[in-house]
């Protein structure tokens, strides 16, 4: 069973970023995040980032001062800023040889056998070819009835697709606390054993700057599913994804199953139960 120290040797581990910090004016930390990612993945760790952004990145590029609430204008955003977006980390990982691989996905994808074999399939080889795959919604053409909701679902079901040994939960605020962590009297939650079920916990709501649609929430339902599953998972802060990734004493780190990680069987999909 991985324990937080064991990051660092994890053979294959899948890191989710939001959209705040990664767009608008923390599109500069997509560098350093990207020099964590290349460290990982010089020591041998097969590393799959699950990357939100497409429509914040594309926001600007349509002229439109605040995320549209129309499917159409979401879609047309997602279909400029996905482009824009994957740019930026091929452009960062470029001075480390490293080469992405764009993979968009939908609900209906994973829920079909056939369309999350083909995806597991080309996971696998492009891991096995070396390549960095960088998962998305494919908001251009999700609706919102096949919508996974946020990336931090996602993550943790492409944490089961690939049979991931730790999941990485990024976002802007260092760890988990017992509420919103700008209220008086917040607790840093440092460890969740398995089956904590965080009582008496309250979370804020979601986002920064409105540009996301996670929060603490949406990460403790993504971590109890991908800790279920066998899947060791940490939730910190954007900029201390390289710490995470060395396996320091940082975030909240919610212990797996000591079952076997696998993956999700051919007709069965794994959905978080609500909070």
């Amino acid at each position: 069973m991985l324990v937080r120290e064991g990051i660092p040797r994890a053979r294959r581990v899948v890191v989710k970023v939001g959209s705040s910090s990664i767009s608008g004016d923390n599109a500069h930390q997509i560098a350093p995040l990207v020099d964590a990612l290349a460290t990982a993945h010089a020591a041998g760790t097969e590393i799959i980032l699950v990357s939100s952004g497409a429509i914040a990145t594309g926001i600007p590029f349509l002229q439109l001062e605040a995320r549209p609430h129309d499917l159409a204008t979401q879609q047309a955003a997602a279909a400029v800023g996905q482009n824009v977006l994957i740019f930026r980390y091929q452009n960062s990982l470029d001075r480390y040889g490293i080469v992405a691989g764009q993979v968009l996905l939908t609900a209906g994808d994973l829920e079909n056998p056939t369309h999350r074999s083909n995806a597991q399939r080309a996971m696998d080889r492009l891991l096995g070819l070396r390549i960095l795959p960088i998962v998305n919604e494919n908001d251009t053409v999700a609706t919102h009835e096949i919508r996974f909701g946020d990336n931090d679902r996602l993550a943790a079901l492409v944490s089961q697709l690939v049979g991931a040994d730790a999941l990485v939960l990024l976002s802007d605020v260092d760890a988990l606390y017992t509420r919103p962590p700008q209220e008086p009297g917040a607790v840093k939650i440092t460890d969740v054993p398995l089956g904590d079920d965080l009582a008496g916990v309250t979370f804020g709501s979601a986002g920064a700057a409105g540009v996301g649609t996670g929060g603490a929430a949406t990460k403790v339902s993504a971590a109890r599913l991908a800790a279920a599953s066998g899947t060791a998972v940490l939730v910190t802060s954007t900029s201390l994804v390289a710490e995470a990734l060395a396996g320091a004493a940082v975030g909240t780190f919610f212990e797996p199953s000591p079952v076997p990680t696998e993956r999700l069987p051919t007709g069965a999909i794994a959905v978080p139960t609500a909070d």
